[in-house]
C-alpha cells in the first residue's frame, strides 16, 4: 500500500493537513503561554477564579503529544528538518526533550510486545505479581511522563561518564541500552542539552510568574502526567506478545478521536508508522480493520495490575514496515 497515496485519501490533502498542523501548534504555544504567563500575571490578580480555567489546560497534553507524534514520524510538514524544529518547540511546552521522545517512541515501535517492551508483563518463575506491581502503578500513574521529564537530569553529565554509566549498569540488549546507543551521540547530546535549557527556563519562569501560587502549575502538571502515563499504554496492555506490530484500534466519539488527531486508530498507525494522522481512517476501513473495544474500557482494565506472561497469546514476530531510523 502507497503511504503517500493513503494520506491523499484521508478526507485532507498533505497540503491541507500540514496547514491545520501548523495551526495546532500556534494554539498549542498559545496555551501554553496563557497557562504559564497571562494567567498568572494579568489575571489571577484581577479575580483568583480565573484559577479554573487551567483545568481544561490539562486535558491538552495527550492532544499536544499527538501532534509532537507526527513530527516524531516526519507528519507534521513537508520536510523532516521542518518537523523536527516544530517538535523541538512543541516538546518545550510538553516539558522534556524531542530527541528523547523521539527515540523513546521510535524504540517503542522497533521492540513493542517483545521481551524489551511489554511493561505489565511478568514470568510467575521468577517474580511476583506483587514485586512488579509498585513499579508497574508508579508508572502508569505518573511515572511515564515524570521519566520523560527528569532525563534532561541525566543530560548534565560528561559524554564520556553516560557512556561508562552505560556500560556499567544496562543490560546490553534492554531497551533503555538501545535508547542509550541511540542517543549519547554529540549532536544529539548538543540538543538535548539546549532543549532542556529552555524547558528549564520556560518552566521557572512560569513558577516565578505564579510567586506564591506556584503550586497551581505544580497541579497543573501533575494532571497533565496522569493524563499522559495513564492513557499511553492502553493500545497494549494484555495484548498478544511477539509481534511488534500488534496494537489495539479503540473506539472514541468522533470529537474526542479528532482531538487526538486519531491516535486511538493504534493498530493502523503500527501497521503504517508513516502515515499522517488524517489518513488513518481510510487505512482503517482500507485494511477491512475493526475496534477491539471501548476507549475508556481499555484504560480502566489497566488498574487491574501486572499480568503473568504465561495468560496471555503469543503470536509470531510480524515483518517490520516502514521503520524509522533512529
Amino acid at each position: 500500500m502507497d503511504e503517500q497515496a493513503d494520506g491523499r485519501s484521508g478526507g485532507l490533502s498533505d497540503q491541507a493537513g500540514w496547514r491545520f498542523n501548523r495551526a495546532l501548534a500556534v494554539l498549542h504555544g498559545l496555551a501554553a503561554a496563557y497557562q504559564m504567563f497571562l494567567l498568572p500575571v494579568f489575571l489571577l490578580p484581577l479575580d483568583r477564579a480565573w484559577a479554573w480555567t487551567l483545568m481544561p489546560l490539562v486535558l491538552l497534553n495527550n492532544p499536544l503529544w499527538s501532534l509532537i507524534h507526527e513530527t516524531i514520524h516526519g507528519n507534521f510538514a513537508r520536510t523532516p528538518e521542518a518537523s523536527r524544529r516544530a517538535g523541538r518547540l512543541l516538546a518545550m511546552c510538553y516539558g522534556a526533550p524531542w530527541r528523547v521522545l523521539r527515540t523513546g517512541h521510535l524504540l517503542h515501535h522497533r521492540f513493542n510486545r517483545t521481551s524489551l517492551e511489554r511493561q505489565e508483563l511478568y514470568d510467575p518463575a521468577s517474580e511476583t505479581a506483587a514485586a512488579r506491581a509498585p513499579g508497574y502503578y508508579f508508572n502508569l500513574l505518573i511515572g511515564l511522563y515524570l521519566t520523560q521529564v527528569l532525563s534532561m537530569l541525566a543530560f548534565v553529565l560528561p559524554l564520556s561518564v553516560m557512556h561508562r554509566l552505560r556500560d556499567r549498569y544496562l543490560s546490553v540488549d534492554s531497551f533503555n541500552a538501545h535508547a542509550a546507543r541511540a542517543i549519547l551521540k554529540p549532536a544529539a547530546i548538543r540538543e538535548i542539552r539546549m532543549d532542556s535549557a529552555l524547558i528549564v527556563v520556560l518552566f521557572g519562569a512560569g513558577a516565578w510568574a505564579y510567586g506564591a501560587d506556584a503550586w497551581m502549575l505544580g497541579l497543573v502538571l501533575l494532571g497533565r502526567g496522569f493524563c499522559i502515563s495513564f492513557l499511553d499504554y492502553i493500545y497494549h496492555y494484555g495484548s498478544p506478545v511477539g509481534d511488534h506490530l500488534h496494537a489495539y484500534n479503540l473506539r472514541l466519539p468522533g470529537p474526542v478521536q479528532a482531538a487526538l488527531l486519531n491516535f486511538n486508530l493504534h493498530a493502523v498507525h503500527h501497521r503504517h508508522p508513516t502515515l499522517p494522522w488524517w489518513g488513518l481512517p481510510a487505512a482503517f476501513q482500507a485494511d477491512d480493520d475493526r475496534h477491539a473495544g471501548d476507549y475508556g474500557r481499555f484504560a480502566l482494565r489497566q488498574l487491574a495490575g501486572p499480568l503473568a506472561l504465561a495468560g496471555v497469546d503469543q503470536l509470531p514476530t510480524g515483518r517490520r514496515k516502514n521503520e524509522a531510523p533512529l
